[in-house]
């Protein structure tokens, strides 16, 4: 784990809140010199510390209302099965996050749809084709009640 000092817990926490914010403002609210932010923001996306910029987008403006996760169960936990999924879940748009758990089921995937007649057709002629899978469970969220949590910065 990385260890952060002060100024670049600050950076980081304001990032994450606003990422077009301008490398003057930014220095400006964390107290250094423009040049130095530059110079710590290239350190910061060079060490893959900062992976991306990009926009948030509502999706209920985007008519994709229905948040769902997955459970997924394989029948082999091998490590070529593994392999085959994972390149399966790589090439499916539909798939917002994809990941290994613990427990009686081996992964989560977290997809969003317009509607459940939508969902059912990527169930069946997706998943269900995707190598090793033998169970789903599906989990249709309710409510969203937080999804925009920004990362704690250690120190």
């Amino acid at each position: 784990m990385a260890v952060f000092d002060k100024i670049s817990r600050r950076i980081l926490e304001i990032l994450q809140r606003d990422g077009r914010i301008t490398n003057s403002e930014l220095a400006t609210r964390v107290g250094i010199p423009a040049t130095s932010m530059s110079d710590r923001l290239r350190r910061l996306q060079r060490e893959g510390v900062i992976l991306s910029y990009g926009a948030r987008l509502d999706p209920q403006k985007l008519g994709l209302e229905m948040l769902v996760f997955i459970q997924i169960k394989l029948d082999k936990t091998t490590p070529q099965v593994f392999e085959k999924f994972k390149k399966a879940v790589q090439t499916t748009p539909e798939v917002i996050e994809c990941h290994m758990v613990a427990g009686g089921l081996d992964y989560l995937v977290k997809t969003r749809f317009h509607a459940m007649e939508e969902y059912r057709r990527f169930l069946g002629d997706v998943i269900m084709s995707w190598p090793g899978v033998i169970e789903t469970r599906t989990y249709v969220v309710m409510e969203e009640l937080k999804n925009d949590g920004p990362l704690k910065i250690a120190g």
